[in-house]
């Protein structure tokens, strides 16, 4: 994976995110949200599209579970690390401890994979490096976590009810160990299902 979109300006990237992690999450990350911080150039505007690829904010501009994370100052660095090599994935194929030297080999990656002009792999190198900056790369790479998305409940399973269709029982006669599969009638009446199992304990289970 390599995300294209890039701010043509980074000179407050590095202020939006301290910004992140100070103020309280809004219901929704918008350009008036991003002004009432105190970033009102247009240059600024393109970390709304950044956040998303990065999913800190979904779609529609939410918070995600990373964007919450990321607030907590002790894992904040560690939290962009992790974003970082979702986004740019296909640039740690260069190298898995990026740096400086390896400008030339991200710019040309840029080109190949979203066929851009020499101009745009340039603004789009020096978007990396700046989130670069602000995150902790040292930290070991990890997983792809579910505080990237909504969290979604596990599926429920289903209850095991005495009168299923078909009920398994296992038991033992003299020693030996005997698997009865019983096939239940398709029937709501739940005296069926007691006289059943009422005459298989009597015959089977008592002796």
């Amino acid at each position: 994976m390599l995300i294209s979109r890039y701010m043509t300006s980074v000179k407050n990237l590095g202020l939006i995110f301290q910004k992140i992690i100070e103020g309280a999450a809004p219901a929704k990350f918008t350009i008036s949200h991003l002004k009432g911080l105190g970033f009102t150039s247009s240059n600024d505007v393109g970390v709304l599209a950044l956040l998303k690829d990065l999913r800190f904010l979904t779609d529609d501009g939410i918070p995600t579970p990373r964007y919450h994370a990321y607030r907590d100052r002790t894992q904040s660095g560690k939290i962009l690390a992790e974003a970082i090599r979702e986004a740019y994935s296909d640039l740690f194929l260069i190298n898995e401890s990026l740096s400086e030297k390896d400008r030339v080999a991200i710019e040309g990656k840029f080109k190949q994979v979203h066929n851009v002009t020499d101009r745009v792999a340039s603004e789009q190198a020096k978007t990396f490096f700046a989130l670069l900056r602000l995150a902790d790369m040292t930290s070991p790479a990890a997983p792809s976590s579910s505080l990237a998305t909504d969290p979604t409940p596990p599926p429920t399973q289903p209850d095991t009810k005495p009168n299923s269709p078909e009920s398994n029982h296992r038991i033992s006669l003299g020693g030996l160990r005997y698997n009865i599969e019983i096939h239940l009638p398709a029937t709501k009446d739940i005296e069926v299902f007691n006289a059943i199992f009422k005459s298989l304990r009597e015959h089977l289970l008592e002796h």
